[in-house]
């Protein structure tokens, strides 16, 4: 489900402008270690190296995100079939430190994403938004957002999307300022990687997620 073309605002601009010059900034300066991580990936976790998916953008457009892969082949004679089997303590390394994410500044540059704005979760949760939380899609996906520094993967489904939707309708440099402060804290504490139960979070059904607060 997405939602209607809203307003766009001045800021958007802005936004959009800060996003290309930073993403372009970060990915030279961190292109030796992005090296040095896609070497380690190749030799832990095989190849491919990085790990791609599609996922929906801005207005529920779709785009293939690219990460850095935490997880080894899903491969049921060896048992490695859920989330945790499949999860290394180096790929658990990797996300703890958000180190996973460097390679999806390309998307940032290339306009699929910002730096700061709603996760970009999967494509078949599209139709199971209600008309409220679809507005999570008026504005581009971020690396990081409200909910993640709200509390990551540790809250619920209902939290993550009313602090999306809050965003987009408080969306200013000094939130995203506040934001970006707020992220490097949290990767530094490393707080909130993976919900209760899970290496990540739980599927989003469209209904609340039993056993967790709202």
């Amino acid at each position: 489900m997405t939602s209607p073309l809203p307003t766009r605002r001045p800021y958007d601009l802005v936004k959009r402008a800060i996003d290309v010059v930073v993403a372009a900034i970060g990915l030279l300066l961190t292109a030796p270690l992005q090296a040095v991580l896609a070497y380690l990936v190749a030799g832990k976790l095989g190849r491919p190296v990085l790990y791609r998916q599609r996922r929906p953008g801005l207005y529920g457009k779709p785009f293939t995100m690219v990460k850095f892969r935490t997880m080894r082949e899903a491969d049921p004679k060896a048992g490695l079939i859920s989330d945790a089997d499949r999860l290394t303590p180096f790929g658990s390394a990797l996300r703890s430190t958000s180190l996973d994410e460097l390679p999806t500044l390309w998307n940032v540059l290339r306009g699929d994403m910002s730096l700061i704005g709603p996760r970009p979760l999967l494509m078949e949760y599209l139709p199971r938004y209600t008309p409220a939380q679809a507005h999570r899609h008026d504005v581009r996906p971020g690396i990081t957002g409200l909910a993640q520094v709200s509390g990551r993967n540790a809250i619920s489904w209902e939290e993550k999307f009313a602090a999306d939707m809050d965003y987009v309708e408080r969306r200013s440099l000094f939130l995203d300022l506040g934001i970006l402060a707020r992220t490097v804290l949290s990767v530094v504490r490393r707080e909130g990687i993976s919900a209760a139960g899970d290496v990540t979070m739980p599927e989003f059904t469209g209904r609340p997620i039993t056993g967790q607060s709202t």
